[in-house]
């Protein structure tokens, strides 16, 4: 797979947007994409009771099935779930050693990994303005931990600048903030701002200045201790009769500039990444198992569906379970089916529904998990947690946020390629092939690569048969012409889903899709 330049994606965008002009209008842009992450949740939803004996089919044992089917289920709906796959929780999904998955074409692969380390190959993270989901966490007794985004000490990687070298984030973010508040500071001193700033503002302006770009005393950025105190020195401060410290050497803005890893080192800015982040300790499959723990026999496994019809006052859904022919009626339907396989199925609804289900695209991602020795980059480079930033085809490596200096093989994501060329390169290699040139990349960064890798396993989310894609890849046009549509109860069919949310690609945005299709249903069958 040839490299080429990663091309202008919609979260690169935002993160560029971010740097340049601040929070308040990347959020602005994030609402335009469809982006927006700030949950409206404002707490459990409250349905009155049911009429006795009213019965309700949920398509789909993912998270915005299987929350339809508990709040119904309380409200004493009597609540049947189908779903595909012999597992709940959809791309909520764990990978660990033992497992096993088929893609389209037959290939399939054993996970290998030691025991205790596994893969989340879908969600791998929850932020804390997720509120809907943190709501479920407390609610199931979920053990979370802190999911580290932003690691300082982690690298930023442009193949080519610095020899290819990698280099500390930290270094690529305390200098490129260093620079734009000396070229801020002259353009004040030089009066540049006179007519929109006060001199008052200016005066204040430049102390701000100073104190967050970690200029010295005439408002320049220039290597010294004072600058190594948020970049990292050669030589640490130490004890005794240690070496005295010793600055570390700024980069020259041009440098910086040419680099493109400023590129690489705002994400943390975007409100989806802000501090805290968390991940349910075991895998993110831990509340998918407690809700279908909960639902118990209401779910049937291994059900596909293939034609769902609906009258004035009922649906039929027929399935193939087991191989044998079935099907179920019931009063209403929630169907959570993603629209990238609901396009291929026969069903009953209105044309302007039907028009959305089938106008939709889903957004590509592949991930790779790889297992390795020890944790090398814990011991050899000091880095806990956090992402490093490639323009190679792999685009990110992430590494572990447990089990800190746990002795033993370790899985980090190897490759986490979304919504691009990379991903759909990576998605028409084998498995195998995948994870080669995964090692191979990603030993561009950490040479420590080749000796201790172990196994690996990939996930291209377009070749997993229950979905063919990763999320719904909503744009304004597509949102205009099809988005209310999609939503509105048709009869006694009503869709839910991340894909029916403005919060594509993420959790939140398939609960509160749920919740808010489950008021609405509810309220149309009290008042039918």
């Amino acid at each position: 797979m040839p490299e080429e330049r990663i091309p202008l994606t919609r979260r690169k965008l935002l993160t560029m947007i971010g740097q340049a002009a601040g929070g308040a209008v990347m959020y602005q842009a994030m609402s335009t994409l469809g982006h927006a992450a700030e949950s409206a949740y404002q707490g459990p939803i409250k349905l009155s009771r049911a009429r006795p004996g009213t019965s309700v089919v949920v398509l789909g044992a993912g998270l915005a099935g299987m929350v339809a089917a508990v709040e119904l289920r309380n409200a004493g709906y009597k609540v049947t779930v189908l779903e595909y796959q012999n597992r709940a929780g959809g791309r909520a999904w764990t990978l660990r050693g033992g497992d096993s998955f088929t893609e389209l074409d037959g290939t399939t692969q054993t996970v290998g990994f030691s025991k205790g380390n596994y893969l989340n190959p879908g969600p791998w993270r929850v932020p804390h303005n997720h509120h809907a989901m943190m709501d479920l966490y407390r609610r199931y007794g979920i053990r979370l931990e802190v999911f580290n985004q932003v690691n300082h000490n982690a690298y930023v990687h442009n193949s080519k600048a610095f020899g290819g070298k990698p280099q500390r984030f930290r270094h690529v973010s305390t200098d490129f903030r260093g620079h734009v508040s000396d070229l801020l500071a002259k353009a004040t001193q030089q009066g540049a701002l006179d007519s929109v700033i006060t001199k008052e503002d200016a005066e204040k302006l430049l102390a701000s200045l100073k104190s967050y770009g970690a200029l010295d005393k005439d408002y320049r950025y220039v290597s010294s201790l004072h600058t190594s105190e948020y970049r990292g020195y050669d030589i640490d401060p130490g004890g005794g009769l240690m070496d005295k410290a010793k600055a570390s050497q700024t980069i020259g803005l041009s440098e910086l500039l040419q680099s493109n890893l400023w590129s690489q080192i705002g994400s943390g800015n975007l409100t989806e990444f802000h501090s805290t982040i968390f991940q349910p300790h075991g895998g993110m499959d831990m509340l998918p198992k407690a809700l279908a723990k909960d639902l118990g026999g209401a779910i049937q496994y291994n059900a596909h569906v293939t034609k769902i019809a609906q009258s004035e006052k009922s649906v039929t859904v027929s399935y193939t379970r087991n191989g044998t022919q079935q099907q179920i009626k019931a009063d209403w339907c929630v169907c959570t089916i993603p629209a990238s396989i609901l396009s291929q199925l026969d069903i009953q609804v209105g044309d302007r529904m039907r028009a959305g289900i089938e106008a939709l695209p889903y957004g590509s991602s592949v991930k790779i998990g790889l297992e390795f020795k020890r944790r090398f980059w814990e011991e050899d480079e000091r880095i806990y947690g956090g992402i490093s930033s490639t323009d190679l085809p792999v685009q990110q490596i992430s590494y572990p946020s447990n089990d800190y200096m746990k002795p033993g093989p370790a899985v980090l994501l190897g490759a986490y390629a979304f919504d691009n060329t990379n991903s759909y390169r990576f998605s028409a290699l084998t498995p195998q092939e995948r994870i080669r040139l995964a090692v191979e990349y990603g030993g561009q960064i950490h040479p420590q690569y080749k000796q201790e890798f172990l196994n690996g396993v990939s996930v291209a989310w377009h070749r997993m048969g229950w979905i063919q894609g990763c999320f719904g890849a909503w744009n304004d046009e597509l949102r205009a012409q099809h988005y209310d549509s999609m939503a509105q109860i048709d009869n006694r069919v009503v869709l839910a889903g991340e894909h029916i949310s403005y919060i594509p690609a993420w959790q939140e945005g398939a609960v509160l899709s749920s919740l808010n299709a489950v008021q609405r249903l509810h309220a149309k069958a009290m008042a039918a």
